[in-house]
């Protein structure tokens, strides 16, 4: 940037500028001020934006750079004024977000993102190129935070919405609409986003004045209402503040919405009348990472855009824009080695541009863009298509934040440990595998289980690929308001193993559940927390001397089972689990028999739940495997029992050897006789076929007396059971269906056995058969 381009700030003068009076309240003015008066007299002109429009961002830096104000005003909270300096950080790298929270409530809070092709954004750069001050002129969010709290999903985008409204969703007309949509509608457009990026984004400079003129128009007659009235109110006082600290040329970015209310500044007694006993909180402030699909407008902020990742691309490439999204969207086809050539890019863009000709467009949009990428480059198919649109439309980028940006220490931690474990946030989602056995991923997955536990859930477990209790797969995907969730952990400690061992134990000390204390011993196996065990396993152990309750005891007791097991797999301590887990069981195995009797059907699936959890924990231990089966024997022998807890009883003591295959067939045959009502016997058949259906492929008695018992059934009783008889085939696999059907067929279509016939006086006509047939006896 040339030297004549940078300004210095004037040293203050006392008497104010023209038109201001010394105390600060500039007299009112009848007419908006011209930009920058030539006898040096101070002086406004407010620059209206779209927020996150590269057109509007690219317009904006040039004509910062013809107009060469003394300072640089930017809608956003005036907290930020002391981070601002961090945004000429080399290590500064958009989508960025300022962060307001109050501290100790994490349901208060809001962020304010920038994106490079954001117009605040070039602002705030020009500002630091030319070496001109920059402030933020918002309400400051320490009264935007202080309203009720507007929930833990909600906090990601709260004052955000504040500080980026002019896109249609909260600043609008007394009739409710957005007023782009009026401005477009007006033009004959049916689309705002279309209207606008004809207008302004595709042209090469924005038309500043004749924005301010279209709002004064949209906004005659209109009534902020309290809270806009003071946000613009702010505005009008930091003007005001600009000028007594001796600025003569102030620059205001702001939403093209506020432009009118800005042109006139007017006296200040009226805005200090609206802006006195404006509710405030303690706030604090910092950098955060953002994400393009958190700047879309689908993710629910206010301010967004359809198409960050397109409009990122309309900002880095002024030249031949179409022709270079043609070749990148090819690029990225390619690498999912689908064929696209170099006649593709080419036909692509010349569908693209007629396309635009035809609808009188002044450059194709995206809308021409995506139709000509599907016709020709994805060739109709919509799969690839909608890969685009993730991959660049809305884009997959992940913002970054210096060193140097206040954190507390706990973010500074997981930053520490994330570089030394080589994983880096990411707003992809991607897979990541684990081996255990090595010390690397050992670790990394010891940081995830640690995360977890503090409500940051970068990574989510998934099914791991392949064998061996040594795997471990998660899902991983950086999401901003995990700063958030840091911050507020920042409480419990200052690393990441201290901050998790503090939860857990504040966990083991609240009135919980006892599942929810034995699914937290395991998670702190998992991560490796051996300070906090003992605190888990002692609520644990009292939890469960007072709970009679059968159903909470299995519940609790796979997830320490589980537990059990790390010791050998992970290397870490698991002492004083066995003799919990013992306990438990036995408690279960006395406990169990009384909790079969009576049940309605809700309550005997539920149960079933749990007696499937507790027989898989228990399978790879033989003594107690030996034990919990001799008491699924005494039970499922007995005649009271629900259909459903019969059948799979019995199901489970015949996969396990326990009971023959005739005694089975026997049960069976009881549990469908004419005498058993037919709702109870399709509730048998249901929980024994619970799981797999090959049962009735392979064994042919059991097959034959479901299909007699069905077969006899009345027209009645078989319209009563069929619901109960779908459930349970349609939860089988297709192929096993199909199996079963095929059975059903061949059974059906097998010619009729001939009769036994009395052998001496038969045998005559046998021998003439065999004769005939040619077959010597």
């Amino acid at each position: 940037m040339s030297p004549d381009v940078a300004a210095v700030a004037p040293p203050p003068h006392p008497s104010g500028p023209d038109g201001v009076a010394a105390s600060g309240d500039p007299a009112p003015v009848g007419t908006p001020p011209q930009p920058f008066r030539a006898d040096g007299a101070a002086a406004h002109v407010v620059l209206g934006v779209r927020h996150h429009g590269p057109g509007s961002a690219r317009a904006l830096a040039a004509e910062l750079r013809r107009l060469r104000p003394d300072i640089v005003l930017i809608e956003g909270p005036p907290e930020a004024d002391a981070l601002v300096a961090l945004a000429a950080d080399p290590d500064m790298e958009p989508p960025v977000a300022l962060l307001a929270h109050v501290p100790g409530e994490p349901s208060r809070a809001g962020f304010w993102p920038f994106a490079v092709f954001s117009p605040e954004w070039q602002a705030i750069r020009y500002a630091h190129e030319a070496g001109v001050p920059v402030r933020f002129c918002d309400l400051p969010a320490a009264h935007s935070l202080a309203g009720p709290p507007r929930g833990a999903a909600d906090a990601g985008d709260g004052p955000g919405d504040e500080a980026r409204p002019e896109d249609g969703t909260e600043d609008q007309d007394p009739g409710g609409r957005d007023p782009i949509g009026r401005l477009a509608e007006a033009a004959g457009y049916d689309d705002p986003e279309r209207w606008w990026e004809d207008v302004v984004e595709h042209r090469g400079d924005a038309p500043f004045e004749v924005i301010a003129e279209a709002m004064e128009a949209v906004r005659e007659g209109y009534v902020p209402d309290e809270r806009e009235s003071r946000r613009e109110a702010y505005m009008r006082r930091t003007v005001r503040v600009a000028f007594k600290d001796g600025y003569r040329r102030v620059a205001v970015v702001c939403g093209a919405w506020h432009v009118p209310a800005l042109r006139v500044i007017g006296a200040a007694a009226p805005d200090e009348r609206v802006l006195r006993g404006i509710p405030k909180v303690k706030v604090e402030m910092t950098w955060v990472p953002w994400t393009y699909g958190r700047l879309a407008s689908w993710s629910g902020y206010g301010a967004g855009v359809g198409s960050p990742g397109w409009y990122d691309h309309l900002f880095a490439c002024p030249e031949r824009p179409i022709e270079r999204w043609m070749a990148r969207a090819a690029a990225v086809l390619r690498d999912e080695d689908l064929p696209v050539s170099s006649a593709h890019v080419i036909e692509g863009v010349r569908l693209a541009n007629g396309l635009a000709a035809v609808r009188g467009r002044p450059l194709a949009g995206l809308s021409e863009v995506t139709e000509a990428v599907r016709a020709v480059l994805c060739e109709g198919a919509e799969l690839p298509v909608e890969m685009i649109q993730r991959r660049m439309v809305v884009g997959e980028r992940l913002g970054h934040v210096p060193d140097g940006t206040p954190m507390v220490p706990l973010q500074r931690d997981l930053r520490d440990r994330m570089r030394r474990l080589k994983l880096r946030a990411e707003a992809l989602e991607r897979d990541l595998d684990l081996d255990l056995r090595k010390p690397l991923d050992l670790d990394r997955s010891r940081l995830l289980h640690r995360l977890g536990l503090l409500g940051v859930h970068w990574g989510v477990p998934r099914e791991a690929r392949g064998k061996g209790t040594f795997r471990e797969s998660w899902r991983l995907e950086w999401r901003p308001e995990f700063d958030i969730e840091l911050i507020e952990a920042g409480g419990y400690g200052t690393t990441v193993p201290a901050a998790a061992s503090a939860r857990v134990r504040e966990l083991a000390a609240g009135d919980r559940p006892l599942a929810e204390l034995t699914e937290a011993a395991e998670r702190c196996l998992l991560a490796d927390l051996p300070d906090a065990l003992p605190s888990v396993l002692s609520a644990v152990s009292d939890r469960a001397a007072l709970d009679s309750d059968v159903t909470h005891l299995m519940a609790a007791l796979p997830p320490l089972v589980r537990a059990e097991r790390y010791g050998d797999v992970r290397g870490t301590s698991a002492e004083g689990l066995s003799a919990i887990v013992e306990s438990l069981l036995a408690r279960i195995r006395a406990g169990l028999p009384a909790a079969v009797t009576g049940l309605d059907d809700d309550s005997a699936r539920a149960l079933l739940r749990h007696v499937d959890a507790v027989h898989t924990a228990v399978g790879l231990q033989q003594e107690r495997r030996e034990g919990w089966l001799a008491v699924l024997s005494g039970i499922a022998a007995r005649d009271d029992l629900h259909g459903l807890i019969g059948g799979r009883l019995t199901r489970i003591l015949l996969d396990a050897g326990t009971v023959p295959a005739d005694e089975v067939a026997r049960r069976m045959s009881r549990s469908m006789s004419a005498g058993s009502p037919p709702a109870r016997a399709a509730a048998w058949i249901e929980g024994f076929l619970a799981g797999s259906g090959l049962l009735l492929v392979h064994d042919s008695t059991l097959f034959a007396l479901v299909d007699t018992w069905l077969s006899g059934l009345a027209p009645e009783a078989f319209v009563d059971v069929l619901p109960l008889l779908r459930r349970t085939f349609g939860a089988f696999p297709a192929p096993e269906r199909r199996a079963v059907g095929g059975r059903v067929t061949a059974a059906r279509t097998a010619p009729a056995a001939a009769p036994e016939a009395d052998d001496p006086r038969a045998a005559p006509a046998v021998r003439t058969v065999l004769e005939i047939l040619g077959v010597r006896g």
